[in-house]
């Protein structure tokens, strides 16, 4: 009998919150980032640095249409907030800063270098995968990420 009491108690809760699961589901939601854009004095020589020194192939529009069919590539584009105090973007003046995700951070590294690119800062210590930061011509802060195996594998 007391068993029957715990499963129509479990039953009954699950019934409660069984509306509001389906307003989870229901339209009129974000599904995603879809698109990244940036001011800038020369738009079309900052897109042809991102093709000729990052890689990022352009669209004909002039874009780039980034994929997350890659493998070892997160499942998710993050979105946070920071700080007008904060110094994480520094040293570029934007409000913003870009985060790029690569297959080999040293490889990619070593491209970038060879194209004259400074490196502003690398870190391999983080325990979600190594980084390194950059800035492009307009002055904006690029963060280049390699997950690691273990954050990778959580796609």
């Amino acid at each position: 009998m007391k068993s029957v009491r715990i499963c129509a108690a479990v039953a009954a809760l699950l019934a409660m919150s069984a509306p509001a699961v389906l307003a989870a589901e229901e339209t009129g939601r974000i599904t995603g980032v879809g698109g990244i854009f940036v001011k800038s004095k020369d738009p079309k020589a900052l897109m042809a640095w991102y093709r000729d020194v990052l890689g990022i192939k352009l669209e004909p529009w002039g874009g780039a249409a980034l994929s997350y069919t890659a493998s070892r590539h997160p499942a998710a584009v993050y979105l946070n907030a920071f700080r007008p105090t904060t110094h994480y973007m520094d040293p570029s003046p934007r409000e913003f800063m870009l985060n790029f995700v690569v297959d080999d951070l040293p490889a990619f590294l070593a491209r970038l270098t060879a194209k004259g690119v400074p490196i502003v800062k690398r870190d391999d210590s983080d325990p979600s995968g190594k980084f390194a930061w950059i800035l492009d011509p307009d002055g904006t802060k690029i963060e280049l990420y390699q997950p690691n195996a273990e954050a990778a594998a959580s796609k």
